[in-house]
C-alpha cells in the first residue's frame, strides 16, 4: 500500500526509519488500521469490541520483530486504541511501537495508546516506544500512554521509551507486575521545551522471589516546560530494585522528581537516586574552545546525556 509523504516522514522518526510492509506489522493512521501483516510466529488480529489489536507471539519466535506505529495527522482528532500482546513461553521478540502527531490545524490532536503485555515463562521482550510531535498548526499535540506489564516466572522485559520533541502535553501511566525470578529494565528519555508539560507515573510490583528491576530516567527541560516523575518500586518478596532519575534543567523550566521505594518483605533490597542540575559550565567552556557556539555546545551535551 502506498503511504503519503507526511506519514512516511513521521515513520522515519518514530520507527527509526525501519518500517516496512513486511513480516509482522500494523500501521494505524487517523484512527484506522491502514495496513497490516503477519509472520509465521506472530499473528495480529483486530479487536471486535473496541479499537485496537491483539498480538499473539508463539514460543518459536526467536529474534523476530513486530512493528506497530501510529500516525495521526487529522487536526482535532482524539484517537484511543487498546493493544494487547500475548507472548508465549520461551519467545524472544522486539516490539517497535511509537506515535507521531502531525497537527497543521488549530484544534488539539490527541492519541491515547493503552497497551497490556502478558509475558510467558522465560520469554524475553524488548519494547521500544518513541513519541513525537510536529506541524505548523496552533493546535496541541497530546499523547497519553498507558502500559501494563505482567511477567511470569523468569520473564525478561526491557522497556525503552523516548519523547523526542514537539509533544505539548503527556501523561504516562505504567504498571508492572513481576513474577518469580523475572527481570525488568526501564530506560526513559524525555525532552521538553517551550510550555510543554509531561507527567510520568510508574509503579513496579515485585511479587515474585528473586525478581529484579532497574529503572533509569533521563530528561532535559527547556524553556518554561514542566516535568514530573514519580517512579515507585514495591518489594513484596525477596527482590532487588534500583531507581535512578537524572535531569538537566535549563532556562525557566521546572522539574519535580519523586522516586518512591516501599519494602514489604525482610529481604527486599531497593535503592533510589535522583539528581537535577544545570549543564556543567566546564563542559560548555571545553566545547566552546573547539569553535562551537554556546547553542551548539549545549546541543552536543544534551544529545550525549539523552543517548
Amino acid at each position: 500500500m502506498e503511504i503519503d509523504k507526511i506519514t512516511q516522514d513521521v515513520l522515519k522518526v518514530i520507527d527509526n526509519g525501519t518500517f516496512k510492509q513486511e513480516g509482522a506489522y500494523n500501521l494505524r493512521y487517523n484512527g484506522q488500521a491502514l495496513c497490516h501483516g503477519d509472520s509465521e510466529h506472530i499473528k495480529i488480529k483486530r479487536k471486535e469490541d473496541k479499537n485496537g489489536i491483539d498480538v499473539y507471539i508463539d514460543g518459536n519466535a526467536q529474534g523476530e520483530q513486530v512493528h506497530i506505529p501510529v500516525v495521526v495527522s487529522a487536526s482535532g482528532m482524539t484517537d484511543v486504541v487498546y493493544n494487547d500482546f500475548y507472548i508465549a513461553e520461551g519467545a524472544d521478540v522486539i516490539i517497535v511501537a511509537g506515535c507521531g502527531i502531525h497537527n497543521a490545524g488549530c484544534n488539539d490532536t490527541r492519541h491515547d495508546g493503552i497497551h497490556s503485555f502478558h509475558v510467558g515463562k522465560n520469554a524475553n521482550v524488548r519494547y521500544e516506544e518513541k513519541h513525537y510531535g510536529e506541524g505548523e498548526g496552533t493546535g496541541e499535540k497530546i499523547l497519553n500512554p498507558v502500559t501494563k506489564i505482567y511477567l511470569e516466572e523468569g520473564a525478561v522485559f526491557t522497556l525503552d521509551t523516548a519523547q523526542i520533541k514537539g509533544v505539548d502535553s503527556s501523561v504516562r501511566e505504567t504498571d508492572v507486575f513481576m513474577g518469580e525470578k523475572s527481570k525488568l529494565f526501564v530506560t526513559e528519555r524525555l525532552m521538553t521545551h517551550d510550555k510543554q508539560t509531561v507527567v510520568s507515573n510508574m509503579e513496579v510490583q515485585m511479587n515474585g522471589e528473586g525478581s529484579a528491576a532497574k529503572i533509569a530516567s533521563r530528561s532535559v527541560a527547556k524553556g518554561e516546560s514542566s516535568q514530573t516523575f514519580h517512579p515507585k518500586a514495591i518489594g513484596n518478596a525477596a527482590c532487588h530494585a534500583h531507581v535512578q532519575c537524572d535531569s538537566i534543567i535549563m532556562d525557566k523550566a521546572e522539574v519535580c522528581s519523586i522516586p518512591e521505594i516501599n519494602a514489604r518483605h525482610l529481604d527486599a533490597s531497593i535503592i533510589h537516586e535522583a539528581a537535577i542540575g544545570r549543564i556543567n559550565n566546564e563542559q560548555l567552556i571545553k566545547l566552546r574552545t573547539l569553535g562551537m557556539t554556546e547553542e551548539e555546545a549545549e546541543a552536543v551535551i544534551v544529545d550525549a546525556f539523552l543517548d
